[in-house]
């Protein structure tokens, strides 16, 4: 794990700025990808003030629906990265750079299919970037909503 920027890996009481922090947390290899970088989201929450809310729960279930994906359908994670500053930025780092694509018609009440749709859902914004090793997926959660708490779409 690696923490970058001001004053990195204090808590910090609700209110106070956050902005220009960054974790990574190396995955490649790692076993049970999902549950380390929830945990290790969920902690950096905490530490930046941004937990307890039903929007900080948004952000984990981001983490696991990115994480999956890339474990599931881009061959493993390596990276996942989550910076702090006007927005939570959450990106999962895999090695291929084959973009990410819905399922055209996801059953309801059937597992799979569905992760790209809740990442539309409860993300203000999310995208790919393509680097020299493979690909990014990130999504961002804007902050004002880490503090109110307000979900998705109100």
């Amino acid at each position: 794990m690696e923490t970058i920027g001001p004053e990195a890996g204090d808590r910090k009481p609700a209110g106070l700025s956050v902005a220009g922090q960054r974790r990574r947390l190396a995955l490649a290899g790692v076993r049970g990808p999902v549950a380390k970088g929830r945990d290790f989201a969920r902690q950096a929450l905490l530490d930046w003030g941004w937990s307890g809310t039903e929007t900080s729960e948004d952000a984990l279930l981001l983490v696991s629906e990115l994480l999956t994906n890339a474990t599931l359908h881009a061959g493993g994670c390596i990276e996942l990265t989550l910076s702090a500053g006007e927005v939570l930025r959450v990106e999962v780092f895999d090695g291929t750079t084959t973009p990410p694509r819905r399922h055209p018609s996801p059953q309801r009440g059937l597992p799979g299919g569905h992760g790209l749709y809740i990442v539309e859902r409860v993300s203000d914004r999310w995208g790919t970037h393509v680097h020299e090793n493979g690909k990014a997926v990130w999504a961002e959660i804007e902050a004002s909503r880490l503090t109110s708490g307000r979900s998705a779409g109100m």
